[in-house]
């Protein structure tokens, strides 16, 4: 079974292996028939980014995939194929092909993100198209590995510092350098970014414009509609903006309805009508939220890896934030009680666990994919 296979695969490491997904991959790439890819890279917005342009290209009748990750509740999320997530049957099928073309010694030295994203490709082998998210990574993403037509780059700030560098040099380096033919770039906060596109552009030979390159007035008028009737905040019209730039640069067409239900949940989603769910756990994300929310403020159920600078996270949001309430998450990276606490009340907050929704206050869910699967699994009405 498959659940049994990947749980028996640690989540995450300290050190990771770059030599090991090209290696493996060039022992299978025989065997696996692989579509036109367009590869996502960036800090925030790829899920959504992904999902508008999946969901475009599905309603041209065209079979498309989208890999993202990681999943909230249930791993199917992650492998979504032709409109809605992959059923588990497949899965087994997939898994079952995977194996057999796999060394017992691959199989099991793969990580839980690199057989996944070999799952994804077998899964997706009868599509035209497939929408492939990086991980946390650019150039040596477990994604990277393979050929794909384009590439969109969201917009790039400072994440997983341990594995891609301490500056915005040098991430948005590591990201750009996975760029194989062209790519478009969305809109960015740090100059850095455009500096570093410009220079790898011209050291490897390759095309990348900028998204607005390939917009016209109309273009934005429809986004602007669309954000109305789905009630899109800023940061996601940007996100269907570099996607609709991206159905151009392809040559493919779209209306108001290539977007319909094409939203990815956990991005600024209504989960009820008080409470509002968002999977972001970084400053720049943090920054997006607090520029769609500024006229309102909620209760913050919040908690933090380690790794991650939340107290600048929770400085950017104070201005929206009536007090700080704590979910408990089961995982050795989340902060200390003791840590966590000693932020909050540097804040000026009493710190407090998260216990129950009251109907007359507003609630923003935010912090990670972990924050909004626990808060989501233990809700009560």
């Amino acid at each position: 079974m498959l659940n049994s296979f990947l749980n028996a695969k640690p989540l995450y490491y300290d050190e990771i292996d770059y030599t090991r997904m090209p290696r493996i991959y060039e022992s299978v790439k025989n065997h696996i028939k692989i579509p036109h890819i367009i590869h996502i890279i960036g800090t925030n917005g790829k899920g959504t980014t992904g999902r508008f342009l999946a969901s475009a290209i599905s309603s041209l009748g065209i079979s498309v995939g989208h890999y993202s990750s990681p999943h909230i509740v249930d791993f199917n999320e992650r492998i979504w194929l032709d409109g809605s997530n992959i059923a588990t049957a497949e899965l087994e099928v997939a898994h079952k092909k995977l194996l057999s073309l796999l060394s017992g010694k691959d199989a099991e030295a793969l990580s839980y993100f690199e057989y996944t994203t070999l799952l994804a490709m077998i899964a997706y082998e009868a599509c035209e198209y497939i929408v492939l998210e990086a991980g946390l990574g650019g150039e040596h993403d477990a994604t990277a590995v393979f050929e794909n037509e384009l590439t969109l780059v969201t917009p790039i700030g400072k994440d997983h510092e341990a594995f891609l560098g301490d500056t915005i040099e040098e991430i948005s380096q590591t990201k750009l350098n996975a760029v194989r033919k062209k790519a478009i770039l969305a809109k960015q906060v740090h100059k850095e970014v455009y500096e570093m596109a410009q220079d790898i552009a011209q050291k490897n030979h390759i095309s990348i414009e900028m998204y607005d390159d390939f917009l016209e007035k109309e273009d934005y008028d429809l986004v602007d509609k669309i954000g109305v009737s789905q009630e899109l905040s800023n940061y996601l019209k940007e996100n269907l903006l570099l996607s609709i730039s991206a159905l151009k640069a392809l040559g493919l067409s779209y209306t108001e309805d290539s977007f319909l239900d094409s939203r990815l949940f956990g991005r600024l989603s209504k989960f009820r009508e008080n409470i509002l769910l968002d999977v972001g756990h970084n400053t720049l994300a943090a920054q997006k939220i607090y520029e769609s929310l500024k006229q309102k403020k909620y209760i913050l159920v919040y908690n933090s890896y380690k790794d991650k600078d939340y107290k600048q996270i929770l400085e950017i949001l104070k201005p929206i934030i009536l007090d700080i309430e704590i979910i408990d998450i089961e995982d050795s990276r989340i902060e200390s009680d003791a840590l966590m606490k000693k932020t909050v009340e540097n804040l000026g907050f009493k710190y407090k666990k998260f216990e129950k929704i009251e109907s007359s206050l507003d609630y923003l869910v935010f912090g990670s994919f972990s924050v909004v699967e626990a808060f989501i699994k233990g809700f009560n009405e």
